[in-house]
């Protein structure tokens, strides 16, 4: 063996000739290139090198993946700015490509629920507006045509707002209620994005009663189901207007959820042509209470009407009822008085009129016999006992006008198709 390899080195250089010559010609034997690794003291040949340079060429002939992506993502607001509006601001969108991931987080940890666009070009929130005064972080992910992925970073922070828009409503916590009761949400500057503090108070039965709500004017929003409250549900009225935009630069605050329940139901039917007020209580007759109604030019309002207000004894008086000097003048103290309206139409008790049961003598009010001061065992007494904020009161047999819906609680004469 050693010999061989001896003489392959005296022949050395004849052989690299011969073996160029046979490259020229495209012809490598397994012998050839044996004798040239041989020959070779730094262990590279012509056959080697002539490899090499046809994988080199067969790479070439492959294109290459780009390494930087077509895909360009876009995230509004832009990083580090402050004082964004949480409604309508956050967007994120792509050009040369489609959005894979978008993801964002309150300092709460939260996520923030959104979704990316059928087309892939955009993604927003589907929550409808952020918190005010909270710092989100935004990282988004989009691929080109190629696969190629590009991402984007963004942080802000919302504004804390200098304005409110002073909510209140009349409902007290864990509080009964009878089943003719409306949720009325007042407001005190007027709101202009009526659509979104919809959205942002929700009425939630626990039978499943779909709420709605109904608005009157620019400052009052009431809510009511189709038909009177069945018995015994429970509901929850949900107020999340804390970042929702009321009118430019207000907003509505403070969150809050206010639990009630619907008790026992009373509905009172008042006849004025009777004389006679039937209640009603679970769908039973329970009583049948003589009265007295609104006389010539002061008729009690016809239709329904909801207790809103159990006042007791109260201080009435003819100013801007009556003219000075009409004879019609009066101011009394009035025992047993249940509020229906808002313009002064009450349930309450009378000790004063003859025309109780037999004719309408009131200045629009609805009398029950009673005595001075008042007195428990009186029939004003006793309605007045058996009652709670949230019981019907309808008025049938007016000679006037149909109460109107914004007076007090009365937005059951209002078409559900129109609510």
């Amino acid at each position: 063996m050693s010999g061989s390899v001896c003489r392959v080195q005296c022949w050395g250089s004849a052989t690299v000739k011969s073996m160029r010559r046979g490259l020229a010609v495209g012809a490598l034997g397994g012998a050839l290139v044996l004798v040239a690794t041989g020959c070779s003291g730094e262990g590279k040949s012509p056959a080697v090198s002539g490899a090499g340079n046809a994988a080199a060429a067969l790479q070439s002939a492959t294109p290459a993946k780009p390494t930087v992506s077509a895909a360009v993502v876009s995230i509004e607001p832009g990083n580090g700015a402050k004082d964004v509006k949480p409604a309508g601001a956050l967007k994120v969108s792509v050009a040369g490509g489609k959005l894979t991931t978008v993801t964002v987080t309150g300092q709460d940890g939260k996520e923030v629920p959104g979704a990316v666009t059928a087309d892939g070009l955009g993604w927003a929130p589907t929550a409808g507006h952020l918190e005010i005064s909270s710092t989100y972080k935004v990282n988004a992910r989009a691929t080109d045509a190629s696969g190629v992925a590009a991402t984007a970073e963004s942080s802000f922070s919302t504004l804390t707002p200098t304005k409110t828009a002073g909510t209140r409503d009349n409902i007290d916590d864990g509080q009964a209620y009878g089943v003719g009761m409306i949720v009325s949400v007042g407001f005190d500057k007027a709101v202009k994005d009526k659509d979104a503090v919809l959205k942002g108070i929700t009425v939630e039965a626990s039978d499943g009663t779909v709420v709605k709500g109904h608005w009157f004017g620019d400052t009052r929003l009431d809510f009511r189901p189709e038909k009177y409250w069945t018995p015994g549900t429970k509901v929850t009225v949900h107020r999340r207007l804390t970042s929702v935009e009321t009118a430019p630069g207000v907003y509505g605050g403070p969150d809050k959820d206010e639990p009630f329940t619907i008790g026992r139901s009373q509905i009172s039917t008042v006849d004025l042509a009777a004389h006679r007020m039937t209640v009603e209580r679970d769908g039973q007759p329970v009583d049948t209470i003589p009265i007295t109604g609104g006389k010539s030019g002061f008729d009690t309002w016809g239709g329904a009407m909801v207790v809103e207000a159990m006042e007791g004894t109260t201080r009435m008086t003819s100013n801007g009822v009556t003219s000075a000097g009409s004879g019609d003048e009066y101011d009394l103290v009035v025992p047993h008085a249940i509020r229906l309206t808002d313009s002064g139409t009450y349930v309450h008790g009378n000790y004063w009129s003859s025309s109780i049961g037999s004719a309408n003598g009131s200045h629009g009010c609805i009398g029950v016999q009673d005595v001075k001061g008042g007195s428990d065992s009186s029939r004003a007494g006793k309605f007045y006992k058996s009652t709670i904020v949230g019981d019907v009161v309808k008025v049938v047999n007016s000679k006037g006008d149909v109460v109107s819906p914004e007076n007090g609680l009365s937005g059951w004469n209002v078409p559900w198709g129109s609510w």
